[in-house]
């Protein structure tokens, strides 16, 4: 076995020292500050030999993969005992022969500092586009959860002891979060690429079907059949200009989180920016007045966000915010925070600053009423889409921007 996966990590460099090959980004979340202790206890993030079993789905499809876990935000070390990958047949259980057990450096345990990540070594594994992963975490001794995406619109297990290499987790309870899982990566051909989908909630799919993978991003992911990589990095409540303010959940601003999530991510060409609308919105709401932003003001944030992708070679395409007229959070909508999003579109729009504009408010707003999202792709709350919302808004993108 030992002798297998040196074998195995000499080819991979020399293949990618070869241009022949490199990593690409076939899933991945983004992460938010931990909550306290007692509230992590109560969301159960806090965990102590035990095993978290997370389901992702791909976008790309490879016979080589490897595994991304984050300490991100964490204050102690995080002891990972064992970890394993395979094909989620449903539930917690594994397809069976798809089992495959995961070593960090050569060995099967690995200590992840505090606020670091760590690759597993590649194994071999057919992973199509468009399936479903377990990728299982047995955290062996007491840590707070940390790397965590805490909407993934998805069910997630956590069982007793290490089971990393159970077919499936009897009794488990569940959570519907990610943690410490960042991302998995496929080996593909040096021209295959990954176009990050960069936002706030409605990026995230907020209000969608759980375990059904109806954001738009999937939505995207599937038009595009595994030619280009989606990794959705939406955090529901983010913001561009200003960290969360009494709720970690949604995470630090995106100018700070930019690098992480989007530029040092494997194979990204592209990135897709839908964010300003909860600039505009958690203002003298959710966050403090003095937080109020003008238009202007979100386009210097954008602008600083097309600048930093050109300058790592990635395009960078802008898209239109969507309508939020009466949305059912107190103080979220007025009119005059309309005039700045109208304001912000039509520079999207118009300015030519971005590598291209896809324009999610035509796609989503009601043509009888154009501050307003369409009833039919509503999720009920006037801001976040319905399944077909998120439909509509996947399949409005011209997919010769990846091209």
């Amino acid at each position: 076995m030992k002798l297998a996966i040196l074998s195995l990590l000499a080819i991979v460099p020399l293949a990618l020292a070869a241009g022949k090959t490199h990593w690409v980004v076939t899933w991945g979340a983004s992460s938010a500050p931990q909550l306290t202790l007692d509230q992590m206890t109560a969301a159960k993030l806090s965990f102590d030999n035990q095993t978290i079993r997370e389901i992702v789905h791909t976008s790309m499809g490879g016979n080589t993969v490897r595994v991304r876990l984050s300490n991100a935000y964490g204050k102690q070390a995080v002891e990972v005992g064992a970890a394993h990958i395979g094909l989620q047949e449903s539930g917690s259980r594994i397809a069976a022969n798809s089992d495959r057990a995961l070593t960090f450096s050569g060995r099967p345990a690995i200590s992840i500092p505090a606020d670091a990540a760590v690759l597993s070594d590649p194994v071999t594994l057919n992973v199509p586009s468009g399936a479903n992963l377990a990728v299982s975490i047995f955290v062996s001794g007491p840590a707070m959860g940390a790397s965590i995406h805490y909407s993934a619109q998805q069910t997630n297990y956590i069982g007793a002891g290490d089971l990393t290499g159970a077919p499936s987790l009897s009794n488990a309870e569940t959570i519907s979060s990610w943690v410490f899982l960042a991302g998995v990566d496929v080996l593909s051909s040096a021209s295959a690429g990954a176009v990050v989908a960069f936002g706030d909630s409605i990026t995230d799919g907020a209000m969608s079907t759980v375990d059904a993978n109806h954001r738009w991003p999937d939505i995207l992911a599937s038009r595009l059949k595994g030619k280009v990589a989606v990794m959705d990095a939406g955090i529901g409540g983010n913001r561009i200009l200003h960290d969360a303010s009494g709720n970690v959940r949604f995470g630090v601003n995106a100018l700070a989180r930019f690098d992480r999530d989007v530029l040092v991510q494997p194979g990204v060409k592209y990135v897709i920016v839908l964010e300003g609308i909860n600039d505009l919105g958690h203002a003298g709401t959710s966050a403090p007045a003095s937080e109020v932003v003008s238009a202007e003001d979100i386009i210097a944030g954008l602008r600083q966000l097309i600048e930093r992708a050109h300058e790592k070679g990635i395009k960078i395409i802008g898209a239109t915010i969507t309508p939020f007229e009466g949305t059912s959070f107190a103080g979220y909508f007025t009119p005059e925070k309309e005039v700045k999003r109208k304001a912000i579109n039509e520079w999207i729009r118009t300015s030519r600053a971005f590598d291209g504009v896809i324009d999610f408010e035509k796609a989503a707003r009601d043509p009888d009423h154009v501050d307003r999202m369409l009833p039919a792709y509503d999720g009920g709350d006037h801001l976040h889409p319905s399944d077909a919302g998120y439909k509509a808004m996947g399949e409005a993108i011209d997919l010769k921007l990846f091209k």
